[in-house]
Parts: structure tokens; C-alpha cells; sequence
């Protein structure tokens, strides 16, 4: 029987892992060709950071090298940039000419970092960070210029400025918001971050737009400049500000996109042919940019591509587990709270733990933690599964297993606990949260826990 041919354009991690699924499911239905744009084959991007930082190299995040696509007889071309789509004639065509045909083709175009549209964004010095080549580009200007400016404090924004100063930068975090990783974060737990990461030498300037990048007059930036008039050297400016899906391809052959590659569950295009997964796609209104749904989503493309076809993508909840320079972190659905909500918040100031919890009739709706995250997966599974907790509601706080359940119990029953035991101090109350609007906000404060 003769093969069908696949071909995948993009070769990043979540293209890569449908290819994987598929083999398992059917290694012998197609011939497989795979053009990436990278001269690298599949990397992991989140391992970035410790490169720009300088504790990996490059050939460290390699998660499937040269030798894979041979012993899987994919064909593979790198640094072979895909420009156009023939539909009718089913052939993608690469910036150099080369041609493959297809009977199935997945786009794995991913994305690409927005650069903010100001003045100077086209001046020597002004990078992105997303790939390898922008990498290179920060560890070339670390061993030659000074002064760093990271504009955007969420997690890509802060692991750069992290790296260019364990490279020897003085480095400033712009961020437009009042607190950092305002997606992951509540304004405590940031503010904890923010101090930690101040400790490290960091400098940030919040809540300030800039206005304009300066020329050094031979090309390369020097300065920035914000709307309020203040002005900071900068000899290298990074833009961690977000990403954009690279939908450019599929819209030029006609495939339907909206803020992203329009896919169905079963992550077809509107061309029945073409399948899409990663980050350029949008599925249900939503664009994903964490791992595991994109993993989700190549488990679900392989199973119709191996023509099984009993798999859907009916959307991801996702949950934020991370390691900021050195501190853990973890975040899951509403985790702001609102109107209707309760909050139970604990706050160890000595031992830099938090962690604040919000619940909607007895239902738990989102969690953020900080410091400590080894109860992450528990919470989080409670919040797929909308579980009510009311019977071990007055104990959840406290973790799946933590001595400290029977002192909050006790605690419950005089309705006010403030009891010193060692270095333990722990106090219950219950207090109107009118920042939020929430109708009521328990918390647990705790000096020096351990």
C-alpha cells in the first residue's frame, strides 16, 4: 500500500510531539516530510533561560536531535523557511524553492514576540526573545555593552533580565502594570517576588509606557525614553511584552484565521486537509501558550491523523507551576476572586510563603502560591474537577497533609485562634474584602512557619 504523505511546516515542540503520538499510534502510514525555519532541529524553548543565564548550552535543550528524524525516516529541512501554500495542487513551497507535496499538512507555525510600535524598535540593540537567534543575540551584547532594560515583567521578561545580569548587565524591568506577572500573580504574592528578585540586584520601574527608543546616532540604541519624560541608558532593550501567533502563511492560502489558525476539536482547519496545533492556533477563541495544552492538543491531532478519529480538543483549564530564578510559583483558574467569592489567604512573611485560595460556594475556583507549591497538583486537581470541599473546607489551607489541620479546627470553634507555640503564630479571622468586592476573605497570617 502506497504511503500518504504528511508534511508539517514548523518543526517546534508541539509539532514534533504530534509526530511523536502519531508513530506510536501508526509509524508506517505516511511518508513525512518536516520544514523548519531554524538551522536547530526541536529544542525546548522554555529551557531559553538557562542558556541566556549560562548554566546550559544550546546542544542541552536539543529534545530530538538530527539522528531521530533519520531513524524515523522523516525528511527534514532546516533553515528552510515555508512561503506559500498551493491548495489546489497540495505542495507547499520554501523560500529557496524547494517543494514537497502532501495529502495531509499540519501547521506548526508557532509565534513570534510582539515589538511594541514605538519610535527606535528598528535600531540595532532592540531584540525580541523566543528563540535561539535572540539568545545569542543577548549573550553577544552582555559581553560588550552595560546597561539592559527588559521591557515586560511577566515570566519571559524576568528569566531574561535574570540571565543579563548573572551575565554582568545592570538591567531595569519596565512593566506597564502595578505588579509583575500580573496573569500569574496577585498583587502580594508579586510583591514578594518583586523584593526577592530586587535582592538580586534587579531594578524595576512600574506602571510607566514608553515613548520612544533613542539612537546613539550610529544606529544602536541608547536610551529609552517614557512618557512621563524620564529617561534610563540602554544599550540593549529586550521586548518580553507577548507573543503573536505567525498566522501569515495560512492566511495567504486562504485558511481561515482569527487571532490565530481556526481549528475545530479534532484540530482541522477549515481545509479538511490541513490540520494545525501550537501556538498560532486559536481553538475555540482561546490561543494557548503554555506546553501542556499544546501537548494536549498533538495528542489529539495525531489520533485523526492516524485515522482513528475518536479524540477531541474540547479546551485546556490551565495551571502556571514555575520556577522564577530559584523561587517556585504556581497559579490556577480565578485566582483574583470577585463578587460571590470567598478568599482563605496564608502569609508567612518571615519564611516568604504564601499563599491565598478562592472559592465559590464551597467550590474551589483558583489558587496562587508562593514559596512553596508542593500542594499545587492537589489544588489544581480540585479545580478540574469542581470538587466540593465543604467537609474539608476549614482544613484546605493547610495542604493534603498538614499537621497544622487540628490547630485550624480549634481555631474554627472559638471563632478567633491567635496561639504562639514555638515559633509558630497563627490567626483566623474573617473580614470584608471591599478592594475586591468579595463578600468575605479568610485569612490565615503566620510569622516565621516552618
Amino acid at each position: 500500500m502506497k504511503k500518504m504523505k504528511l508534511v508539517m511546516v514548523g518543526n517546534g515542540m508541539a509539532g514534533v510531539r504530534t509526530l511523536e503520538e502519531l508513530l506510536k499510534l501508526t509509524p508506517d502510514l505516511y511518508d513525512i516530510t518536516v520544514f523548519g525555519a531554524e538551522p536547530y532541529p526541536n529544542y525546548n524553548r522554555i529551557m531559553l533561560s538557562p542558556v541566556l543565564a549560562g548554566e546550559q548550552g544550546i546542544q542541552d535543550i536539543i529534545l530530538n536531535d538530527i539522528d531521530w528524524y533519520k531513524q524515523n525516516n522523516i525528511t527534514l529541512y532546516l533553515n528552510k523557511k515555508v512561503v506559500r501554500i498551493n491548495r489546489k495542487n497540495k505542495v507547499v513551497v520554501a523560500e529557496d524553492g524547494t517543494e514537497a507535496e502532501y495529502d495531509r499538512l499540519l501547521l506548526a507555525t508557532g509565534s513570534s514576540s510582539f515589538i511594541l510600535p514605538v519610535p527606535g524598535k528598528e535600531l540595532a540593540g532592540v531584540v525580541g526573545y523566543r528563540d535561539i537567534q535572540d539568545t545569542n543575540a543577548m549573550i553577544a551584547a552582555a559581553e560588550k555593552y552595560k546597561h539592559a532594560v527588559v521591557i515586560g515583567g511577566g515570566l519571559l521578561g524576568l528569566e531574561a533580565a535574570n540571565g543579563l545580569a548573572l551575565r554582568g548587565m545592570d538591567v531595569t524591568v519596565v512593566h506597564i502594570m502595578p505588579w509583575l506577572m500580573e496573569r500569574q500573580l496577585d498583587d502580594n504574592s508579586a510583591q514578594m517576588l518583586q523584593s526577592a528578585l530586587q535582592a538580586k540586584g534587579l531594578k524595576f520601574m512600574l506602571e510607566q509606557q514608553t515613548q520612544e527608543l533613542v539612537s546613539d546616532g550610529q544606529g544602536r540604541v541608547k536610551s529609552i525614553r517614557f512618557k512621563d519624560g524620564t529617561e534610563i541608558p540602554a544599550d540593549l532593550v529586550v521586548m518580553a511584552v507577548g507573543i503573536r501567533p505567525n498566522v501569515a502563511l495560512a492566511e495567504a492560502a486562504g485558511i481561515y484565521c482569527n487571532r490565530g489558525i481556526v481549528v475545530s476539536d479534532t484540530m482541522q482547519t477549515y481545509d479538511p486537509s490541513i490540520y494545525a496545533v501550537g501556538e498560532c492556533v486559536s481553538h475555540r477563541g482561546t490561543a494557548y501558550g503554555l506546553v501542556a495544552p499544546l501537548f494536549d492538543m498533538a495528542k489529539v491531532c495525531a489520533n485523526h491523523l492516524a485515522r482513528m478519529g475518536i479524540a477531541y480538543y474540547q479546551g485546556s483549564v490551565t495551571s502556571t507551576k514555575l520556577k522564577v530564578t530559584g523561587v517556585d510559583l504556581f497559579s490556577a483558574g480565578n485566582f483574583t476572586g470577585g463578587n460571590e467569592t470567598n478568599q482563605i489567604v496564608m502569609h508567612d512573611v518571615t519564611g516568604g510563603k504564601y499563599k491565598k485560595l478562592v472559592l465559590n460556594n464551597n467550590t474551589l475556583i483558583g489558587a496562587v502560591m508562593y514559596g512553596d507549591t508542593k500542594d499545587s497538583s492537589w489544588y489544581f486537581q480540585m479545580i478540574r474537577d469542581g470538587k466540593n470541599v465543604a467537609e474539608i473546607r476549614d482544613q484546605l489551607i493547610f495542604g493534603q497533609s498538614h499537621p497544622g489541620q487540628c490547630r485550624l479546627s480549634r481555631a474554627k470553634s472559638c471563632g478567633h485562634h491567635d496561639k504562639r507555640d514555638g515559633s509558630l503564630r497563627l490567626q483566623w479571622s474573617m473580614q470584608r474584602d471591599y478592594r475586591q468586592g468579595n463578600q468575605g476573605k479568610r485569612v490565615v497570617y503566620a510569622g516565621g512557619c516552618t
